[in-house]
């Protein structure tokens, strides 16, 4: 559990970052650069910090993969129609060309005026893939950071980022994205008026098998309860259940390892997927159920999708966004 918190990333430069492409791809290797990169062991905290106060049950929480992240201000309206105090974002870029070098995460938590926590998932060592070079104007990343981020209208306390356990399945010749880092989750402690709980943004492996996907969300629990012992939990986000088998999400034992330690598995309708065609992943056979919350000592009284379609049919993401109404705890 990573708790050291920043104001602003430390960014390697343009030559180290250059210089990790030609590096053995091990490991052992990717261990290393890992440990000495600061960005990549840091939470970067901003947003409306002056903001306090505790949240009032009945209240929504939302969790997208924003797939890059390419239209921040578009992202935050669509937000903003949840009326969410509470939002768990995944796929975040900040300073990468194919999405103009911008902060999307300060640009969302700006529209809606939130506090927010950020964790570098990946630094990015190219560009992305064809398409996403298609967006580029520049030849170059400024940060080539990419990664998840919370938010919330009140005071985010405590916030961490934890790394998934991986196997540096994105660090090698053959990818052509290669990167530095593994999967990771990003969270804090949110106040309601009836107390504190945990809530958590989460990505889990898509290159992987459910075992694989089984044992990052085992991790995640044990260092979630290990961090704030017998408060509740929130987690949300993509768990690329399915992701091994083309689609069918039922074959993730995720979904029995959490509920065996306590946690429902909430993700809208079981027959509506939530992945879709977009700008960037243009499949349009692509349709599977990725996006979930688990939750534990939480009363959830429904959770549904919510369309990443814009008002002119435009998506914003290959992902539809998730959706929950907290009641209160569980006595």
């Amino acid at each position: 559990m990573i708790r050291s918190t920043v104001s602003a990333f430390s960014v390697p430069s343009q030559e180290e970052r250059k210089s990790f492409i030609s590096l053995e791809k091990t490991p052992a290797v990717h261990a290393a650069v890992l440990a000495s990169l600061a960005c990549m062991n840091t939470v970067r905290i901003g947003g409306a910090t002056a903001k306090t106060g505790a949240l009032s049950f009945p209240f929504t929480v939302a969790a997208w993969n924003l797939e890059r992240c390419l239209f921040p201000e578009e992202a935050a309206a669509k937000l903003r129609t949840t009326e969410a105090p509470l939002v768990l974002l995944s796929e975040m870029d900040y300073g990468m060309a194919r999405t103009e070098q911008r902060d999307p995460t300060a640009v969302i938590a700006g529209e809606l005026a939130m506090n927010y926590a950020h964790g570098v998932e990946f630094l990015e060592l190219s560009l992305g893939s064809e398409i996403e070079r298609s967006y580029c104007r520049d030849d170059f990343n400024e940060k080539g950071f990419h990664g998840n981020a919370l938010m919330a209208s009140v005071a985010l306390t405590d916030a961490f980022l934890f790394r998934l356990p991986g196997e540096a399945v994105w660090f090698n010749d053959d990818n052509e994205q290669p990167r530095v880092g593994d999967r990771c989750a990003v969270g804090a402690i949110v106040e309601t008026e009836a107390g504190p709980f945990v809530a958590v943004s989460v990505h889990l492996e898509s290159v992987a098998t459910a075992a694989y996907r089984e044992r990052q969300t085992a991790a995640l629990i044990d260092a979630v309860e290990a961090f704030a012992p017998g408060l509740p939990i929130l987690i949300g986000g993509d768990l690329n259940t399915g992701n091994h088998t083309g689609g069918d999400f039922s074959t993730d034992t995720l979904f029995a390892m959490a509920e065996s330690r306590g946690f429902e598995c909430h993700g809208g309708p079981l027959d509506q997927t939530s992945t879709r065609p977009s700008l960037i992943t243009r499949f349009p056979d692509r349709a599977m159920k990725l996006d979930w919350f688990l939750s534990r000592g939480l009363k959830i009284s429904e959770s549904h999708l919510v369309s990443s379609l814009n008002e002119d049919g435009k998506p914003l993401s290959d992902h539809d966004m998730i959706v929950c109404t907290i009641e209160g705890f569980v006595a």
